[in-house]
């Protein structure tokens, strides 16, 4: 009876065998391969592109020509606001110390600027002619230390974005005539 058992075993295992037993190479006119379709490797996953260091400009964002005063480099554009008589002013958020966003605007602008505020720190680049019956701000540039007092910084108003937060922010305000003197 174990005999019987093993022998039976032994065929079932044989026939099996011989049924899926691969061809190494496609023989013309041969029904098993007609029959097997050709398996494809699946897709081998490609790894997630790595994002720009510098991330690219949209369309609708300012631009140094647009704007036509200098924008610190890396500065991330957060958002513009209506400032009345026709003209925006728009805010730049960086990481950067304060410090040397000023020393930066120094050196671009040529000029020294005023510090208009101690605590918490505000330095302001007064860029081009302020006319009172047209303006609502003088065209320029300020620079504030948003990590004052002990402050995490400037939160980021877009939602899940790096860097939550923003140690410096820059506003640029325009002139409403076009590109100011800085830029000439």
């Amino acid at each position: 009876m174990l005999l019987r058992g093993v022998v039976l075993s032994a065929i079932a295992i044989s026939g099996t065998a011989s049924a899926q037993t691969p061809v190494p190479f496609p023989r013309p006119g041969d029904p098993r391969q007609a029959a097997q379709k050709p398996t494809q490797p699946p897709p081998v996953a490609q790894p997630a592109p790595r994002p720009p260091a510098a991330t690219p400009q949209k369309p609708d964002e300012p631009n140094e020509k647009t704007l036509g005063m200098p924008i610190y480099p890396g500065a991330e554009f957060i958002a513009s606001y209506d400032a009345g008589r026709g003209q925006r002013y728009y805010l730049f958020g960086t990481n950067t110390p304060f410090a040397e966003i000023v020393g930066y605007y120094r050196s671009v602008l040529k000029q020294r600027g005023e510090l208009v505020y101690e605590e918490p720190p505000i330095h302001m680049f007064d860029v081009g002619r302020f006319r009172e019956e047209t303006m609502a701000f003088p065209p320029g540039v300020t620079v504030k230390d948003y990590t004052w007092g002990g402050s995490q910084g400037y939160i980021n108003p877009k939602r899940g974005a790096q860097p939550s937060r923003f140690k410096t922010i820059i506003q640029i305000v325009p002139s409403p005539e076009g590109p100011s003197q800085a830029d000439k």
